[in-house]
């Protein structure tokens, strides 16, 4: 019985994601809860705050742009982006890439600019028809300074309308 109950909860799971994913479907996705898990080679962890908004221009690919902050010490980063999303069989397991822009100022006053890739690979699991919790890791290379490439892990939420 409880086999069959989990397999209508999947069930209806995926059909409520499949009905998210069409084209014309605007997505949200801010990571409010501040979580922004990272490692590069000139910072053990940081924690910062980022948001992306994107429209769905055929059913499970979405156009994404980015904003992201992250006031760590000893350096400020700020970003801005572009990419895309493609969500695989309508489950919600989706794999994203982009291209970036990031500003990087240090305590002492130094600052730098650098253009990178992303990219990401995550699930968004429905908590109603139209909002998610998205985790998701990523991989940031940096074009100029390598040093600066990030491997991390972060969570957000998506609102689906």
């Amino acid at each position: 019985m409880k086999k069959l109950a989990l397999a209508i909860c999947l069930l209806v799971v995926s059909m409520t994601a499949q009905a998210q994913f069409e084209k014309g479907t605007t997505i949200i996705n801010p990571s409010v809860s501040g979580l922004d898990f990272s490692y590069s080679k000139n910072d053990k962890a940081k924690f910062g705050i980022g948001a992306q908004a994107g429209t769905f221009l055929v059913d499970g690919i979405a156009l994404m742009v980015n904003l992201g902050a992250d006031w760590s010490k000893p350096v400020d980063e700020y970003t801005i982006g572009t990419g895309m999303r493609f969500y695989f069989n309508k489950t919600g397991v989706y794999l994203g890439g982009g291209l970036d822009w990031n500003r990087f100022r240090w305590s002492g006053g130094n600052h730098q600019t650098d253009w990178g890739l992303g990219i990401e690979a995550g699930y968004a699991f429905f908590l109603s028809r139209t909002v998610t919790i998205e985790p998701a890791v990523y991989y940031k290379w940096r074009f100029n300074d390598s040093d600066m490439s990030r491997f991390g892990i972060k969570v957000g939420f998506g609102f689906y309308f």
